[in-house]
């Protein structure tokens, strides 16, 4: 491929490197399209455009327009850079777009000839101090067991395509328990609440796993995380009831496309993380006293209570897979500032 390429070659040509990187699909969607905001944003310099009859065209999208690669200075990113400042861009935001426009640079020095890696010079911004969002225990509890409880919202056919004649928030929760598919799906929103907190891992670690991966005797999961490092986490008594009275029903959903995959959506494959955030918000919403979080919010509050109730950091570390002890230090911090809160609530003298 040439230096001077169309941009939508050129994003397919970086796309193609990362899956054969073995990039996440979660991190190559990502970056694909950050690299794809920046040649939007460069493709409107004459000096980097080619092809002026394109140019011309009036067409806003860049994907048909040509490119000099060669030609991107530093400038031009910094142009980039503040555009999205402009924008209201989060730091986290811009950071991972750095990240992503050095990989696709220094792909094109190795793959296309380019002479440099305008991107190495940039400076990845610090990021926000924003402490992240937690339960309390007892909120962690109840939306825990929130799938168990009649009283709780049916679920949403978009959640996984699973409209079905006289389904809805018309039916009581008594029609809905004597719906077998119903109580199935209860079953498994059930055992995905207490195993995301129980074990604390991400979503897409959650939805990757196969039945094989529960070692149902020793109470442990094998995840692969980020990286594909393999870790084995324990979960407790209440997750294994559970997950137990899951895969008793599973079969209700199993279909040819099922394989070995550990929650499936009501049409038989594996359960997706959109499908997984969705049900978390929807039996969260339950307790209008708590913050509305996701699956990582559940990852959080899980983190946090098992240091405030006296674990230690590296044990945590391992239990989430963090690859460096500072991404597990934010969750002292979370801790601490729930120690201030509740000094200066009880104490007379605060």
């Amino acid at each position: 491929m040439s230096t001077l390429s169309t941009v939508a070659e050129v994003v397919a040509g970086y796309a193609d490197h990362l899956r054969s990187r073995d990039v996440s699909e979660h991190t190559a969607r990502a970056y694909v399209s950050d690299v794809t905001d920046f040649l939007d944003h460069a493709v409107h310099s004459s000096k980097l455009r080619l092809g002026r009859a394109e140019e011309n065209s009036g067409s806003p999208k860049a994907e048909g327009k040509r490119i000099d690669l060669a030609a991107v200075e530093l400038d031009d990113l910094r142009s980039w850079l503040i555009a999205l400042d402009d924008a209201g861009a989060a730091k986290s935001t811009v950071a991972r777009k750095i990240a992503a426009v050095r990989s696709f640079f220094a792909f094109g020095v190795n793959n296309l000839g380019l002479p440099n890696n305008p991107a190495a010079r940039l400076r990845t911004p610090k990021k926000d101090s924003r402490l992240p969002t937690v339960l309390k225990p007892q909120q962690a509890a109840a939306l825990v067991s929130a799938a168990d409880r009649d009283d709780s919202p049916p679920e949403a056919s978009a959640a996984d395509g699973s409209a079905s004649p006289g389904s809805g928030s018309q039916r009581s929760a008594r029609e809905r328990s004597d719906d077998p598919l119903e109580a199935a799906k209860r079953l498994r929103d059930a055992a995905i609440l207490e195993m995301l907190y129980a074990t604390a891992v991400r979503v897409s670690e959650l939805t990757g796993l196969d039945r094989r991966d529960v070692d149902h005797r020793k109470a442990m999961i094998t995840v692969l995380g980020k990286g594909d490092k393999e870790r084995r986490v324990p979960f407790g008594a209440p997750a294994q009831t559970a997950l137990n009275d899951w895969l008793a029903a599973r079969d209700l959903f199993a279909g040819p496309n099922s394989g070995d995959a550990l929650f499936l959506g009501v049409r038989g494959g594996r359960i997706g993380a959109r499908q997984v955030r969705e049900l978390v918000h929807r039996y969260g919403a339950e307790d209008p006293s708590a913050p509305d979080i996701g699956p990582h919010g559940l990852r959080h509050s899980a983190a946090t209570h098992m240091l405030d109730r006296g674990a230690d950091l590296r044990q945590i570390q391992e239990l989430l897979g963090h690859s460096t002890m500072s991404s597990t230090q934010i969750y002292t911090h979370v801790s601490m500032q729930r120690l201030q809160e509740t000094y200066r609530r009880a104490h007379p003298r605060a």
